[in-house]
């Protein structure tokens, strides 16, 4: 059974070991594939694995030995499911591998723009503390996070540990989910309207999926309706961000403070809006990428793959 990679890189640099996958065929794994690679490498492959490389249906039509598609990530739209399904091909997604790493860096991000550790670090190495004539001293506001009213826009698996981790630092937690009807089943934690999360947070954060409807809510229409400085954080989906009318939001004061380890465009382009906004940070998509998170990843696409050879595809998203 021949096995191709086409974009292994980004999942693992070399820091991870693929011989579960090669025990199950003849595996040839690249790096990155330029576009116009695609087709030649793997025009005779019967498994192809692609992170982020687009997977069209035209490609599919040239690919006549092909019997399965593994999307080595959760989301997977970068394959044409309309197509794979016409083809008879199964589509498999790697599912919630990434949870704990994800609600880590979601809280990583809020922790920085509550205390702003890594300013008053290098505040410290470049001999400000020396100098202070008192023991201590802070450059920025800082805020705690008990008492404060966190608002989860998205109730799947990571916005449920999200919230219970908010609990534990005893915060007031309020969430809103695709079916308006589902408890929380979390103690601490009211259910509630979309409204009344932007109407009443003092933190916002983002774990619902990217459609057409969730496009753009952060805007400067649900800016207006926040409170005055409320913080913002997306671990989720650029795209739910206006990134124009976030970046005007937070030179005018409006919002708190964005912390974000997505962006509408990845790699962005130079001159994102929100690049040297007051009490921003922006990390490089990196809350899925702690080794045990692409472990997982790894291993749940080998046992995707050994249970597509033993006629039980798992994980599949297409029908």
């Amino acid at each position: 059974m021949k096995i191709v990679i086409l974009d292994a890189y980004a999942i693992n640099p070399g820091d991870v070991s693929w011989d579960g996958l090669k025990e199950l065929g003849d595996a040839t794994i690249y790096d990155h594939t330029p576009r116009e690679l695609s087709l030649e490498r793997i025009r005779d492959a019967e498994i192809v694995l692609v992170n982020k490389t687009e997977f069209t249906g035209e490609l599919m039509d040239k690919c006549e030995k092909l019997k399965y598609i593994g999307e080595l990530a959760t989301g997977y739209n970068n394959i044409d499911l309309k197509a794979a399904t016409e083809h008879r091909i199964p589509v498999c997604n790697i599912p919630a591998y990434s949870t704990p790493s994800v609600v880590q860096h979601t809280f990583a991000l809020l922790l920085e723009l509550c205390m702003h550790t890594g300013q008053h670090s290098e505040g410290v190495m470049a001999g400000k503390w020396n100098k202070c004539r008192d023991f201590c001293y802070w450059e920025m506001p800082l805020m705690e996070l008990s008492g404060k009213t966190l608002g989860i826009i998205g109730f799947g698996q990571i916005g449920r540990e999200v919230a219970k981790t908010a609990v534990c630092f005893g915060m007031k937690v309020i969430a809103c989910a695709a079916h308006p009807k589902i408890e929380s089943g979390i103690e601490g934690v009211t259910m509630t309207t979309m409204d009344e999360i932007i109407a009443t947070s003092d933190i916002i954060s983002l774990h619902c999926p990217l459609t057409q409807e969730s496009k753009g809510l952060i805007c400067k229409e649900t800016i207006a309706k926040m409170r005055n400085g409320v913080i913002i954080i997306n671990t989720a989906r650029g795209g739910l961000i206006n990134e124009q009318d976030a970046a005007e939001a937070l030179v005018s004061g409006k919002l708190g403070g964005f912390a974000a380890d997505v962006l509408a465009q990845e790699p962005p382009k130079d001159g994102n809006p929100l690049f040297g906004c007051p009490n921003c940070i922006i990390t490089p998509h990196i809350g899925w990428a702690p080794i045990e998170s692409r472990k997982r990843l790894i291993d749940v696409a080998t046992e995707n793959v050994r249970a597509f050879l033993d006629g039980h595809p798992q994980n599949k998203v297409n029908q």
